[in-house]
């Protein structure tokens, strides 16, 4: 199956060379064994990006001062030295929090800095960096580098509303649910008023199969493309791209760089 042409540069890269995919670096690579431990920082992105990748996936969040943060909790207590919530600390107070016990919290301006030819998929995991996040893409005028989810459907509505269509998005959790449960891509797409790119879903969800091959024939019939998160298994890769999916998000970015350069789906000049 070849990709649908969508109209963003973001997505519609995959259709040059033919038969490509969008590879995501997940946090980085967050379970990659050279950074494990190092999600979301800036040397989990340079290690991702000096293996080939440019689409890199991260998350964001925004402190008690409105800075967005590239991180995944709501607090820092996992991956760090510190503890509390990021929407109650300033920036000043999150720089004092080490990833890993060595990499500092990294802001989403530091990444865009780090990495100008790469492009970015976030997911907006607070309600206040929603705003934020649309400020900034604005500011630097980023429309065709990002394309960003949430999976709290009134963050990604008011995201939209803010952009203006300017900037792809991915399905939330209905919108998932219109294209894998009704019988045809013309139904769901006016059902969902086509208001999204990507369709990104798990490729399981319990006992269900999201990732049939109807599903992505509907999403394609739709002109959506379909990632599939996080993969880091190399037959699950390979069910999934022979099944025409648009684009894997991996955890283990050595692992699905070798499965797409055996299948020559990885490009040569990076």
């Amino acid at each position: 199956m070849t990709a649908p042409r969508t109209g963003f540069p973001y997505l519609d890269r995959v259709l040059a060379p033919p038969g490509s995919v969008l590879a995501f670096a997940h946090r980085g690579g967050a379970y990659h064994p050279d950074i494990e431990g190092l999600e979301n920082t800036l040397a989990a992105f340079r290690h991702a990006v000096a293996l080939g990748y440019d689409y890199l996936e991260t998350d964001v969040h925004v402190t008690r001062d409105g800075v967005l943060l590239a991180f995944h909790d709501s607090i820092l207590d996992r991956v760090t030295d510190q503890q509390g919530e990021i929407g109650a600390l300033t920036l000043a107070e999150v720089r004092r929090a080490r990833v890993g016990g060595r990499e500092a919290v990294p802001t989403l301006a530091e990444l865009f800095d780090a990495f100008p030819d790469a492009r970015f998929n976030i997911d907006l995991k607070s309600e206040g960096a929603v705003d934020a996040l649309a400020d900034f893409v604005a500011a630097r005028e980023a429309w065709d580098r990002v394309l960003v989810g949430a999976f709290a459907a009134r963050r990604i509505a008011r995201f939209r509303r803010r952009t203006g269509g300017r900037v792809p998005t991915s399905a939330a959790p209905l919108e998932v649910a219109a294209f894998r449960l009704l019988p045809s891509a013309r139904l769901a797409d006016r059902l969902t008023r086509g208001r999204f790119a990507a369709l990104q879903v798990p490729h399981r969800r319990g006992r269900i199969r999201v990732v049939t091959p109807g599903f992505v024939r509907r999403a394609h019939a739709a002109g959506k493309h379909v990632h599939v998160w996080t993969i880091d298994e190399p037959a699950e890769m390979r069910a999934l791209l022979d099944r025409g999916v648009d684009g894997l998000f991996t955890d283990r970015t050595d692992i699905l760089k070798d499965v797409l350069t055996e299948r020559g789906a990885w490009p040569v000049d990076r």
